[in-house]
């Protein structure tokens, strides 16, 4: 079982100062970069296949498999080293390393480059999420993490809807290419300014008071030592709360990663939507559905957790199954104004697991494990969903294409309708897991 960072009955609770804000605010906008710079190849793609005569596989090869094989495995060891030094620093050597790399992805001038400059995108982000969730958890006390880090998953919905507004852009008046290149000098500059700008919060700081001022007669609490790599390894997958979280949305990011990394080329190729429509309305769309869901909640979980645990479990699973019947009717649609109708509540309740998931794995570890349970939460749900989902989607379109289907993507979406089920069942099984961890605490 996890062990939870020690607390004081009756202590009262620590609050985020100003400061924290700023703080937040930084490091969201780091997340922002992450994600535009992992979503703009999937943005540009129609460009990108016409130019350099990408098919449908090799793309979700490069923005699946490829991109997830260092992404995902690397940032463990990098999770390990940042519970170990410099958080900070860690996040700011990452974030000049993807920037740098998306830059290169602008100058691929055949399919092999461009893999490449993917997979160097994949190394750097390894050390972005992971040790951001540890600075957040430690400057912002128990009772107000489900919000913060709610808020701090809003990176995604900005960073997809800005990487669409911007590179379908910057694509449609001057070059794809261009598109990367800004983008990466951002990030460069970002880097510099999380370098300067943030300090390296206390480790567990804002866990508990000091026992002698809460409770004087007390027994001071023990500060753990950090612990080792394999240790926290064992203990994340030997936690039966911690790995169901993890497979849960592995399961649920299956989904969200092969819709997100083909929706444009799809609304392009077989809706008949144009790039700068693409630019106005999807982004729009990616924007306020995707940040609803991601609030909400961060909001529900800090609201309904205090009563019962299980509703890290309940709220994603409760969102999902809202979105089963809206996502079938968006591959339906006739056209892409309807289907961007459709899409809007899916692509909010789509991600209603996150914010759940990151505050839980958050709140369940010691302070000296955060970034790389955090890791190792991003491992599973990455290398499974990240890695295979938009690799299935893009060989099953593929595959219908082969055969003479001329909506081969609009099949291809169709079958993950059976993984909303999965991850359904997956996040009720958490809930058991969850009582029974209530049940043994009790005994």
């Amino acid at each position: 079982m996890a062990i939870s960072s020690p607390t004081v009955p009756g202590a009262p609770v620590a609050r985020p100062g100003a400061g924290a804000w700023a703080v937040l605010a930084v490091l969201c906008f780091v997340y922002v970069l992450n994600f535009l710079d992992r979503q703009l190849l999937s943005i540009l793609a129609k460009p990108i296949q016409d130019e350099l005569g990408v098919t449908d596989g090799q793309l979700g090869l490069l923005t699946g498999l490829y991109f997830a094989m260092f992404y995902c495995i690397l940032a463990i060891p990098v999770g390990w080293l940042a519970d170990r030094t410099n958080r900070v620093k860690v996040l700011a050597i990452s974030c000049g390393l993807w920037s740098a790399a998306t830059a290169a992805c602008g100058m691929a001038g055949s399919y092999p480059q461009l893999a490449a400059a993917r997979m160097a995108v994949g190394v750097g982000e390894a050390g972005g999420v992971p040790p951001s969730y540890a600075i957040i958890s430690d400057y912002f006390p128990p009772g107000t993490r489900g919000t913060a880090l709610s808020l701090f998953n809003m990176g995604p919905p900005i960073g997809m809807a800005l990487g669409v507004a911007f590179g379908a852009s910057i694509a449609a008046a001057y070059s794809w290419r261009l598109a990367f290149l800004w983008v990466g000098a951002i990030g460069v500059l970002t880097a510099l300014i999380v370098w300067v700008m943030v300090r390296e919060p206390k480790r567990g700081g804002l866990d508990a008071r000091p026992v002698d001022a809460a409770v004087p007669d007390a027994e001071p609490v023990a500060v753990p030592a950090r612990s080792g790599f394999w240790e926290t390894f064992r203990m994340f997958f030997a936690d039966p709360v911690l790995f169901r979280i993890a497979a849960a949305c592995a399961a649920t990011q299956f989904i969200t990663y092969a819709v997100l990394n083909f929706t444009v080329l799809f609304l392009m190729r077989e809706k008949g939507m144009e790039m700068g429509e693409v630019a106005v309305w999807y982004a729009l769309l990616i924007l306020f559905g995707t940040s609803a869901g991601m609030v909400a909640s961060g909001r529900l979980v800090d609201r309904f957790a205090p009563r019962g645990k299980t509703a890290y479990a309940y709220v994603p699973a409760i969102g999902l199954a809202l979105a089963v019947p809206l996502f079938v009717a968006f591959v339906w649609a006739p056209g892409w104004p309807l289907a961007l109708a459709f899409l809007l509540l899916p692509m909010g309740l789509n991600y209603f697991y996150l914010s759940p998931a990151v505050t839980l794995v958050q709140e369940e570890v010691r302070p000296d494990q955060r970034v790389m349970s955090g890791a190792l939460l991003l491992l599973v749900m990455n290398l499974v969903g990240l890695g295979l989902g938009p690799t299935y989607l893009g060989f099953a379109s593929d595959f219908f294409q082969a055969r003479g289907y001329e909506n081969s993507l609009q099949l291809a979406f169709y079958t993950l309708t059976p993984f909303y089920f999965l991850a359904i069942g997956l996040f009720l099984w958490l809930a058991r897991a969850i009582k029974q961890q209530k049940l043994e605490a009790a005994a």
